[in-house]
């Protein structure tokens, strides 16, 4: 059993795989909820948190489970994930999927054009 996370604040949750996969279906839940389907962010979102249930739900080695995700300790990945859930709230607030309420201007999306070395 690990002692220590070695991260300052962050404590050794016993309970970590199970709330890993409440976390994961809640925010997915919120996501079917309160983002339309053909929202980019909800697309992206829901791929990434499907895919780490799976993982999570498939295993049951804490160990397995970080080497697969690859993002961190057990204990971070809940916060991540419940970073998450309290962000899908704020993109359903902001309504991120709509249109801008003013039009972008030309060409601000395109790259400074810098001169070649042979002109």
């Amino acid at each position: 059993m690990t002692v220590t996370t070695g991260i300052v604040g962050v404590p050794v949750n016993s309970a970590a795989r199970p709330q890993l996969i409440e976390t994961y279906k809640r925010a997915l839940g919120e996501l079917k909820v309160k983002i339309p389907e053909k929202a980019a962010y909800r697309q992206s979102v829901e791929a990434t948190i499907a895919h780490r249930l799976k993982i999570v739900e498939e295993n049951e080695d804490t160990t397995k489970i970080e080497e697969l995700i690859n993002s961190g300790q057990i204990e971070e990945l809940i916060h991540q994930a419940e970073d998450e859930v309290r962000l899908i709230e704020k993109m359903a607030e902001w309504k991120a999927w709509e249109p801008l309420e003013e039009p972008i201007p030309p060409r601000q999306w395109e790259y400074f054009k810098k001169a070649s070395l042979t002109e």
